[in-house]
């Protein structure tokens, strides 16, 4: 889920921009040093979007810049485990799919799909399911629940997702439309007798 932030941090400002608009220089600092990153208490920092509060500039003896006490506002996206989610599919392999949750993206296992055998069509960039005929492809949303979460805080690129779309409720937007269009269509059959 994403979420607002309100924090306070000690920004540096380099010497070179001191002559810069401060509210400027310091976005650009913030934005830099955490859009991307993860921090494990407050989550995926998407963006620094404004500014709210500059306090004092404080000199340290010996570094040429200036530290500001510094409340700005930030979005960030904190998953947890059993988190029910929708992703985009932007890769598929032959061990399963890779589905973007905006940040980050995650893995969806072959085993985590379905019962069926589900064998990978390199040509079209889609997993099928062999009994159901049932697709999964690049471009394809799905929804699935978080089961694996490692988030590597110095490292994010490293960071470990695993998903699951083996429960009801759970799938690509197609299979869950169409599983909708049946039990629309049993109850009007149901409704007829």
């Amino acid at each position: 889920m994403y979420y607002k932030l309100k924090l306070n941090d000690k920004v540096r400002v380099p010497a070179h921009r001191l002559g810069e608009d401060l509210r400027v220089v310091l976005l650009d600092v913030l934005q830099e040093q955490l859009e991307g990153s993860i921090d494990k208490d407050l989550g995926i920092f998407i963006a620094v979007t404004a500014i709210d509060q500059i306090g004092e500039g404080e000199i340290i003896p010996g570094d040429g810049s200036v530290y500001f006490d510094t409340t700005f506002e930030a979005i960030a996206l904190r998953i947890a485990l059993q988190e029910i989610l929708e992703g985009l599919v932007v890769e598929t392999t032959g061990f399963g799919a890779f589905v973007s949750l905006g940040p980050i993206d995650a893995m969806l296992h072959v085993s985590q799909i379905s019962d069926d055998y589900i064998s990978h069509d390199e040509k079209n960039s889609r997993l099928v399911c062999q009994q159901t005929n049932r697709t999964i492809g690049v471009g394809d949303t799905v929804r699935a629940r978080i089961v694996a979460l490692s988030l590597n805080e110095r490292e994010p690129r490293e960071s470990k997702i695993g998903l699951t779309m083996r429960q009801a409720g759970l799938g690509s937007a197609q299979w869950l439309e169409d599983e909708h269009q049946k039990e629309l269509s049993e109850k009007t059959d149901h409704g007829r007798t």
